[in-house]
């Protein structure tokens, strides 16, 4: 039997005992105000020692928590309103950290995990890992931006797509990828930093990138998938088959076949949980904010999984709960 076959025989075999299920936050350690206020040393490799939870925090934002020890992706929780959602994006809005927001959402972190360095995904991230200590991966721009900020370059993990990083509790791969196509077949702020710049001072100052994907495996644990921004290397999906996957809404309609090839190439997931369709210049507070065109796509998304992966269970999650693959 090929490998890809005989894991979807034992993905499908279990598929009537997979249990996925929400529930309220875990407590005030992990809402309330943060406790540490110096960097806090990343927890000793090993094999987990407790539960698994996933939170999303909109965008592609999410707090994984294996055990004692928290993975952090694309962590934008400052929410700035750049005027984006109200058809008058302004790109010379300044940066602004809302400290009192993070921290009473971050009490730690080891590891974040970086797609792409657009401010709604990377704007927090050094002030998180200076204030926890945690370890950054992205890419080469996501590097050369951390500097620029002051964090230690042996704080700073530049990665390309292909790395397979073990941290005992869990595994992460590193997958190429791409980002979205606005109706124009560009993007906004399209670029690299190949050096240092100055510190960024506005949205414009923080360029797409690059854009990578990873896949989080936890030991004795599921295999999850998250996308960061809504297009992907079809060939860099094959052979993942992850049992859930954190799919971004597609933007537009320019990319041909999205959720199609997306499924397929990741030999459709047990679970999909769509992200990326918020408002993300508003509150973390639910209901989840949605503009009318993106409950259009989101509904499109859920529809096209769906008819695509009918044997996938869809997910549409709410912000802050705990929810166990």
């Amino acid at each position: 039997m090929p490998n890809l076959d005989r894991r979807r025989f034992l993905r499908d075999a279990a598929a009537g005992t997979a249990l996925v299920s929400a529930g309220g936050l875990a407590g005030a350690a992990l809402t309330g105000p943060a406790q540490a206020a110096a960097p806090v040393a990343a927890a000793p490799g090993g094999r987990r020692s407790g539960p698994v939870s996933f939170r999303w925090w909109g965008t592609s934002a999410w707090r994984i928590d294996i055990g004692n020890r928290t993975v952090l992706l694309d962590p934008f929780l400052s929410r700035i309103d750049t005027g984006l959602f109200k058809g008058a994006f302004d790109t010379a809005k300044k940066l602004e950290v809302r400290t009192d927001v993070v921290d009473s959402l971050v009490d730690r972190a080891e590891t974040v995990l970086v797609t792409h360095t657009h401010w709604d995904h990377y704007m927090d991230v050094p002030y998180i890992a200076g204030r926890t200590g945690a370890r950054v991966f992205g890419t080469l721009t996501a590097y050369h931006l951390g500097l620029a900020y002051g964090l230690p370059s042996g704080q700073l993990s530049p990665v390309k797509g292909g790395e397979v990083l073990d941290f005992g509790a869990y595994t992460v791969e590193v997958v190429s990828s791409l980002h979205s196509r606005n109706r124009s077949y560009s993007m906004a702020f399209p670029g690299v930093r190949v050096s240092p710049p100055p510190k960024p001072e506005t949205v414009a100052d923080l360029p797409e990138g690059d854009t990578l994907a990873y896949q989080v495996r936890v030991a004795d644990g599921p295999s999850v998938f998250f996308m960061g921004a809504s297009d992907f290397v079809e060939r860099n999906l094959t052979g993942l088959a992850p049992d859930v996957a954190m799919v971004a809404l597609p933007s537009t309609t320019v990319t041909a076949d999205y959720a199609e090839r997306l499924l397929d190439a990741l030999d459709r997931p047990k679970v999909v949980v769509p992200v990326h369709f918020d408002n993300f210049e508003t509150e973390l507070r639910n209901p989840v904010p949605v503009a009318a065109t993106d409950r259009e796509k989101l509904d499109g998304l859920v529809a096209a999984v769906r008819r695509v992966s009918p044997r996938s269970r869809v997910v549409v999650p709410e912000y802050h709960t705990a929810y166990h693959f």
